[in-house]
């Protein structure tokens, strides 16, 4: 679990907008980590989390005249029934509220990224902490599960 930087890039709705600003980051050699992209009839929001935020805005501040940056919370996480729901949930049992969230496809019996942007991180931090959500395949300890039911390999 870590603080990252989300980068919310405002496009016109037109074909190539959104290629362009991904072909810039690619230039950069810059890789997207997760991303999710919203649009309404005029324009369209970009949402990246990418692996280096100072060179995201360094292209982002040459390519592209709106966009914003906000912290947010990424959480790697077991691709599994669940997991998302368990994180969601401790949060709520927390009272902590999830303004958006949204996650990777992931990879069969893999990992998946879930970006969560909530309303107080300190207290999301301290809340999930306990949470065991990333172990190696090989891993044969029993641990928890994102919804804290014990789990063994």
């Amino acid at each position: 679990m870590q603080d990252m930087t989300q980068f919310s890039i405002f496009l016109v709705n037109k074909p190539g907008v959104l290629a362009a600003v991904c072909s810039e980051l690619t230039r950069a050699r810059v890789n997207m980590l997760a991303l999710t992209l919203m649009d309404s009839m005029e324009h369209g929001v970009l949402r990246i989390v990418c692996d280096d935020a100072d060179a995201t805005r360094e292209v982002l501040g040459r390519a592209h005249d709106r966009w914003t940056e906000t912290d947010v919370l990424v959480l790697e996480l077991r691709n599994e029934a669940g997991a998302f729901a368990g994180i969601a949930e401790k949060l709520a049992d927390h009272h902590i509220n999830i303004s958006y969230a949204y996650a990777t496809a992931g990879t069969s019996h893999g990992r998946t990224t879930a970006v969560f942007k909530v309303a107080d991180m300190k207290k999301a931090h301290k809340v999930l902490a306990s949470l065991e959500t990333r172990t190696d395949s090989d891993d044969k300890k029993t641990r928890k599960t994102p919804t804290g039911r014990k789990a063994g390999r």
